[in-house]
């Protein structure tokens, strides 16, 4: 469902860049590291190899490289907070190029370095306002590197959680940023002030129609990690499975997000 229109968080655009930079190091570090039998071990996402995931990786970062040399759109037709809900509609076209990708380009090192030099050049002298003609709707630049920081953080933990022992680090200002434009989204999609998710150390925020909270504790309360809550977010986990395991707290009648999860398909 299309999300209500809701105030965007801003965020410092250098501070985006940075981040998406050293986060796609972090990955790619971890990448040259692994051994062919590594590469061949099964994801989390279905039919993909851990060789088809770090393939990705590189993909979702060169869209900001590509997008930049492409003819400048009229306009932006989506915004951050549309993003998250248009992703689903182009999985299929992803998961076609990934695996494409993927066997074209053996050498993995070769592709992340061609990536990451590329990507440095073209954002050096980009405007944040340059509108890109991007795959889910042409977009600011400034926005789309925003939703960079969800694809790395969210495949660093898809790696992390397919090779046993890799723990790629996570960039604290890529983390901070996935987690907020996921938190802001779900306040889109179910707008309120009956609920408060929290999510420590990075975001608050009111969600669910109902009685507004106005001061004191809220009567209905969502607490949970950064990660635990991105998992949730793009379907990694279900609702069930992390209350159950005791990886989220909810404490009031309108505290089950399990209705409203998971934002990304």
């Amino acid at each position: 469902m299309p999300p209500a229109k809701k105030r965007t968080r801003t965020y410092d655009p250098a501070k985006i860049r940075t981040a998406i930079l050293a986060q796609f190091g972090n990955i790619r570090q971890a990448v040259r590291t692994l051994t062919p039998e590594q590469l061949a071990l099964p994801t989390r996402l279905e039919g993909w190899t851990v060789r088809d995931l770090a393939a990705h990786v590189t993909m979702a970062v060169e869209t900001v490289s590509r997008n930049l040399d492409r003819d400048e759109p009229a306009k932006a037709e989506l915004t951050l907070l549309d993003w998250p809900f248009a992703t689903a509609a182009r999985a299929g076209d992803i998961a076609d190029g990934t695996r494409d990708l993927a066997a074209a380009n053996p050498d993995l090192d070769a592709l992340y370095a061609r990536t990451e030099d590329r990507l440095a050049q073209r954002l050096e002298d980009a405007s944040g306002d340059r509108v890109l003609a991007a795959r889910t709707g042409a977009m600011t630049l400034a926005d789309h590197l925003v939703t960079r920081t969800v694809e790395l953080v969210v495949h660093t933990d898809d790696l992390n959680a397919a090779v046993p022992g890799l723990d790629i680090p996570y960039d604290r200002q890529a983390l901070a940023a996935c987690t907020r434009l996921l938190a802001d989204a779900l306040a889109a999609k179910a707008p309120g002030g009956s609920t408060e998710v929290r999510i420590p150390p990075y975001a608050v925020v009111q969600c669910v129609e109902g009685p507004r909270h106005t001061r004191g504790t809220p009567p209905n309360v969502v607490e949970t990690d950064p990660l635990t809550w991105i998992r949730l977010a793009t379907g990694r986990v279900t609702w069930r499975d992390a209350v159950e395991d005791a990886k989220v707290s909810a404490s009031g009648e309108r505290a089950d997000l399990g209705g409203l999860l998971p934002l990304m398909g």
